[in-house]
């Protein structure tokens, strides 16, 4: 008995060292993401600072990119049971650069440098105001990240977020760049000034408690009928063929329906209260 008693405690612990290595295996597929997040923000960075007008396409791809395993990382998190406090912060880092940085980097090397570049003298002022912009849109980005990690979601529920989610506000910067990339970089300063007004406008809606359809409520785990498969393949398919229209629509429509929405609720709730009141 003593010898079979010997026998099977090596092999308890042999079968615990497996699990334990498959789990830490497991536990890679989200940092993995994250990391590839963390490296297309890195690049789009780099690919700002080189200033060609492929350059400014590539980075803005690659903010787009960013978006896409900053959305998979948490869904594999969950899916696979590996959630854990160090994923969250190290998504929110990760996030910090390719979702802050980089499009704020980006929106002033496309928006202001080249601007700049051609009279420095006589447009000094707007590059110090542009700095200005870019640097408000990246220290809302971080609040807005910080508050979401602290607060979580909406107090409305699951379906909305307060404030304009971070990946949607990059989004629109990108797409931007993205779809107007072949003429350049902007040469006029008429076109810089609205620009950095849109990087305020957005850092501001990240800030705002103004409320954003947050998609989680979507049954994306049920069964769903057939056509809908050939729905998304066809809107997949224009999204590949014409990125840059489609993207950019994307992103604005998502941006200015957060807004219509909430000026239309607080039309309806002062049109409410003035009824009630006597």
């Amino acid at each position: 008995m003593a010898i079979l008693d010997q026998q099977e405690i090596p092999y308890e612990g042999r079968r615990h060292r497996t699990q334990a290595r498959l789990r830490r295996g497991v536990f890679l597929l989200p940092a993995a993401m994250t990391s590839a997040n963390l490296l297309c923000g890195y690049y789009a960075v780099i690919a700002s600072l080189m200033g060609t007008p492929d350059d400014f396409n590539h980075a803005a791809k690659a903010i787009g990119i960013a978006i896409v395993f900053d959305s998979l990382d948490g869904r594999i998190a969950r899916m696979t049971g590996t959630n854990t406090e160090f994923g969250v912060q190290f998504d929110s880092l990760a996030d910090v650069v390719s979702i802050g940085i980089a499009p704020a980097v980006l929106a002033y090397a496309w928006g202001v440098r080249s601007v700049t570049n051609l009279a420095p003298d006589a447009l000094h002022q707007l590059g110090r105001f542009g700095w200005l912009c870019c640097l408000a849109f990246l220290i809302c980005c971080a609040w807005r990240l910080a508050r979401f990690n602290v607060q979580g979601m909406a107090p409305g529920g699951s379906k909305f977020f307060v404030g304009m989610p971070t990946p949607a506000a990059a989004g629109v910067i990108a797409s931007i760049v993205h779809a107007f990339h072949a003429g350049g970089p902007l040469g006029d300063w008429r076109w810089s000034i609205p620009w950095l007004v849109l990087a305020v406008a957005l850092a501001g809606l990240m800030t705002s408690t103004i409320r954003f359809y947050s998609f989680k409520d979507l049954p994306w785990g049920k069964k769903q009928p057939g056509v809908l498969i050939l729905i998304l393949l066809v809107f997949l398919a224009i999204v590949w063929n014409y990125s840059e229209i489609s993207l950019l629509l994307i992103a604005c429509s998502y941006a200015v329906a957060g807004v219509a929405l909430h000026i239309i609720r607080y039309a309806r709730q002062h049109s409410a209260s003035r009824t009630v009141a006597p």
